[in-house]
């Protein structure tokens, strides 16, 4: 009976935004305007960190990665956003049962990659502030690199088990999903019923991927104040802040957003609030990256002007 009613539905159909049809061309400009911009300014970060050579620590090692079209920032969008533009001009967006569960579990995997890199990129600081004789040995390239790939395996584990146990349900009847794209809350709305198993484990990996990581992250930056406050020289304190104050902006946005979404009972799941948070966290924190990394750091910042004006200087020759 159970894989009979997983047949019957076929295919979704996402409400997206087609409660406001005016605004849907509009909508479309500015999201394709912020995505022409992820992709620009993820894609500068990528090539500056790789061609400056200052900028071979692992601290940048970790930013690229997050930038990165092969573990996060451009991919985690491009799993959503082109799909999302195409929708707001077509009469009726639909998507298949298994392009549905590719992409929540690529989403997903994306996602809960993020949040451990930006855990690691939390200990990192942490290594270079309270241990910096110490960070050129316990922070070497190996290392960054298994880091990278434990957190890319585990965000994807975890997503895969998630993906499971939400396309085991039965799903026999409504096939709109509330969202613009395959999320957690909005298909397990749809499902004819209930594995409170399944639902367990999902808000288990949501602990351990958004409150763990947090708190860890929480626990570096105690630490990190700690240490900063006994630099006896006010320079000293706002240099060593100043490396850390980039990746705690993109914290708390990335994870704030996280836990409102996937740490709350599902009866308090609804459209409008979930929209405009949805957007908020695969638009808006995507553009946070490259511009708050850049903004207010320094070295990137030399490194973007260095890289520029070789450019310019080659043009004129």
């Amino acid at each position: 009976m159970k894989r009979e009613n997983q047949s019957v539905v076929t295919e979704f159909i996402f409400v997206g935004f087609s409660s406001y049809p005016d605004l849907q061309f509009p909508l479309f400009v500015v999201f394709f305007i912020m995505y022409l911009a992820i992709l620009a300014g993820n894609i500068i970060i990528i090539m500056t960190i790789r061609r400056e050579s200052s900028l071979h620590i692992p601290m940048y090692f970790f930013l690229s990665v997050l930038s990165s079209s092969e573990i996060s920032e451009i991919c985690y969008t491009l799993i959503i956003i082109p799909n999302m533009l195409v929708n707001l001009l077509r009469e009726k967006a639909t998507i298949s049962f298994i392009g549905c569960a590719t992409q929540m579990c690529l989403f997903l995997g994306f996602a809960c990659t993020n949040c451990i890199l930006l855990t690691v990129m939390g200990y990192d600081r942490y290594v270079s502030i309270c241990k910096p004789l110490h960070y050129p040995v316990l922070m070497n390239q190996s290392f960054c690199i298994k880091l990278v790939v434990f957190s890319a395996t585990t965000g994807f584990l975890f997503s895969t088990v998630e993906t499971y146990f939400i396309f085991t349900l039965p799903f026999c009847g409504p096939n709109k999903i509330h969202h613009f794209f395959c999320d957690l809350a909005p298909l397990l709305e749809l499902a004819c019923g209930r594995n409170y198993i399944g639902e367990v484990v999902i808000f288990v990996i949501c602990f351990l991927v958004v409150v763990f990581p947090f708190l860890l992250i929480l626990l570096s930056y105690l630490l990190i104040l700690n240490t900063i406050l006994k630099i006896p020289t006010a320079e000293g304190k706002r240099k060593a802040f100043s490396t850390c104050a980039s990746h705690l902006i993109v914290v708390v946005v990335h994870f704030g957003c996280a836990s409102i979404i996937y740490l709350r009972p599902q009866s308090r799941y609804t459209l409008n609030e979930d929209t405009l948070i949805s957007v908020t966290y695969t638009l808006v924190t995507p553009l946070l990256n490259p511009v708050v990394y850049t903004l207010r750091n320094k070295d990137v910042q030399v490194a973007l002007k260095k890289s520029l004006g070789g450019i310019t200087c080659i043009q004129k020759t």
